[in-house]
């Protein structure tokens, strides 16, 4: 897959994927959908076993959620959830028969699981000289998709024979006749959200909490004030108002469904030669420890977007600086766009 100077030839749409059991915890702070890391590498893994038969090659993805199950429960009289365990042995083979003889368990590896169902967009490049073709690489493309993982979880066949067909969308090379087919293909990804990058509203919030509390504020406080609950108490009313006036508390408005978002991942190690590391699964690719990059991401309707370029999402590398991040355009391209299609 390529970065955001991809031009697609088509769009290769898969509609209404369930994924069961893809995993919930993305990163060491956050829980919930799944990080657009994982939705990159399925198209990365499908793009493998599609590109020598058809010649295609995949350049950035588009993740509309359409429904999310977590697998929680909520303990008797208790506020809060718990996530749904399965008890998964973690032994070598020769200490079960230890394990047996003490009748110890074993330990439970904590695992957070969820159900969705979502639609990809996948931009690609390939050219077909027929309507069928491009069908027959749509079909093609879908079932290799049900045999393999999303997530983690596995993707199910649909429940009905009226589930919406995998299609291929050709990219028209003229802007407008490209802002006609997109309100077309939105209007396909409803009802449902899309996932889409909003730096602009942390950064935002960033520099008022700096100049409210000054200088010690960071982008982490910054993303916990946007992503939670804000109760702030209101002065009591009137000239009269007294400190045994009772206090009104109100919740804070967000603009919009705001979630944290891990975006990625930085290295906190140098890049080692392939096999240098003992133990890596790859021996024939580099080798480097990173830790999770944290972002804002939001959840907004596709019939609210402009443009294609703000539902995809691309990888974006830079080895020197040890940076290895999903980006998406949307922020910058809702200030740039001069002919929006709302209402379209």
């Amino acid at each position: 897959m390529n970065d955001t100077l991809f031009q697609p030839d088509g769009l290769l749409v898969l509609p209404r994927l369930r994924i069961q059991n893809a995993n919930a915890i993305s990163s060491p702070l956050t829980w919930g959908f799944p990080s657009p890391t994982a939705f990159l590498g399925f198209a990365h893994a499908l793009e493998r076993r599609l590109s020598e038969r058809f010649g295609v090659a995949f350049g950035g993805v588009g993740i509309v959620c359409h429904a999310f199950d977590p697998q929680t429960f909520r303990p008797n009289r208790r506020q809060h959830l718990v996530f749904t365990q399965t008890r998964n042995p973690v032994y070598l083979k020769r200490d079960i028969a230890k394990f047996v003889a003490e009748g110890t368990p074993a330990a439970i590896v904590e695992e957070g699981r969820a159900h969705l169902e979502v639609s990809l967009v996948i931009a690609a490049s390939g050219i077909f000289e027929e309507p069928q073709q491009e069908q027959d690489f749509a079909d093609v493309a879908y079932h290799t998709a049900l045999g393999m993982r999303l997530a983690g979880g596995s993707v199910l066949p649909p429940t009905t024979n009226r589930a919406p067909r995998p299609h291929w969308v050709p990219w028209p090379s003229v802007q407008a006749d490209r802002r006609k087919a997109f309100a077309r293909l939105r209007r396909r990804l409803l009802p449902g959200f899309a996932l889409v990058h909003r730096p602009d509203l942390l950064g935002e919030r960033l520099s008022h909490l700096q100049n409210q509390q000054g200088s010690d504020a960071t982008a982490l406080d910054a993303l916990l004030d946007l992503t939670r609950l804000n109760h702030t108490p209101a002065p009591p009313k009137g000239d009269g108002a007294s400190a045994s006036d009772k206090v009104e508390w109100h919740v804070e408005k967000r603009a919009g469904w705001l979630v944290p978002l891990p975006a990625g991942y930085a290295g906190i190690s140098p890049l080692h030669a392939a096999g240098e590391v003992t133990g890596a699964r790859d021996t024939a690719t580099p080798f480097r420890f990173v830790e999770s990059l944290y972002s804002l991401g939001q959840w907004i309707g596709p019939h609210r977007l402009n443009q294609l370029d703000q539902l995809l999402w691309h990888t974006a590398t830079d080895p020197e600086a040890g940076l290895y991040r999903c980006v998406n355009r949307y922020a910058e391209l809702i200030e740039t766009d001069p002919n929006p299609l709302q209402g379209a």
